[in-house]
């Protein structure tokens, strides 16, 4: 085996930290590596073929975590749910209340307290004994009840990935970035006014952070892939109304 000569060493070892000292000083980057090495590559191409790569991957994953505030309709909603394709949990809060949400298959369930079902009367009458009831407890929304329609979208992962995930106008990367100590590829819309979505450059390119277009919310994306389980509530902490909530 042949040695390597003490003053190649020393050579290379001055070579490194000379460029590390430059491109730390002076944010020129001649001398550093392909910021695409070692990742799934996406990064390299054109932004709406990563569009549609990450949401090929988000489409596929059996699960994920997702956080963030959504405005929607006038009202911001603060979401933090565990989804996939048979149902969902997790809470919603808006307009100063919190309520908890739990899908299995087709069957939803709503947990809130007094305050929120009073103020679900919409006329301010509800009545009292019904809402007593109601109170932290989990309720069974019938499919049939407004209140279903309202918010079983925020359990449904295909519904909310397929209304999120779309930046508007001309598609654009606009470089390398992180998202919770994962390297990432930032696509935008409309040089951002668009939307901006920051997608995995690391395993499969899921979705990590998406700013949504006209200040309607940012929403973190993790735990891809990862199983939960969702269980029916205990029956003594379970309310069913019938076809249709007191309230409606």
């Amino acid at each position: 085996m042949t040695a390597i000569p003490q003053g190649r060493t020393r050579r290379a070892a001055m070579a490194s930290a000379m460029c590390a000292l430059v491109v730390s000083g002076a944010g020129l980057t001649g001398c550093s590596e392909d910021p695409d090495e070692g990742t799934n590559g996406v990064g390299k191409l054109p932004a709406a073929e990563i569009q549609r790569k990450t949401r090929t991957a988000a489409d596929s994953a059996d699960a994920v975590h997702l956080a963030g505030n959504v405005v929607a309709g006038g009202r911001t909603y603060k979401l933090d749910m565990q989804l996939k394709s048979d149902g969902g949990t997790g809470s919603v809060s808006a307009q100063g209340a919190t309520f908890q949400l739990l899908r299995i298959d087709e069957q939803l369930y709503l947990k809130a307290d007094a305050g929120f079902w009073s103020d679900a009367g919409g006329d301010g009458k509800a009545d009292a004994g019904a809402v007593d009831k109601l109170n932290g407890k989990y309720v069974k929304v019938p499919q049939g009840d407004p209140t279903y329609k309202k918010f079983s979208g925020f359990t449904d992962k295909a519904l909310l990935l397929d209304g999120l995930l779309t930046l508007h106008g001309t598609l654009a990367t606009d470089g390398h970035h992180e998202q919770a100590g994962t390297r990432t590829i930032r696509i935008t819309g409309d040089k951002g006014s668009g939307g901006t979505l920051d997608v995995s450059l690391e395993g499969d390119p899921y979705p990590l952070l998406l700013t949504r277009a006209g200040g309607g919310g940012t929403l973190t994306f993790s735990d891809w892939g990862k199983d939960f389980t969702l269980e029916k509530p205990a029956k003594n902490d379970t309310v069913d109304y019938g076809k249709q909530l007191p309230t409606s």
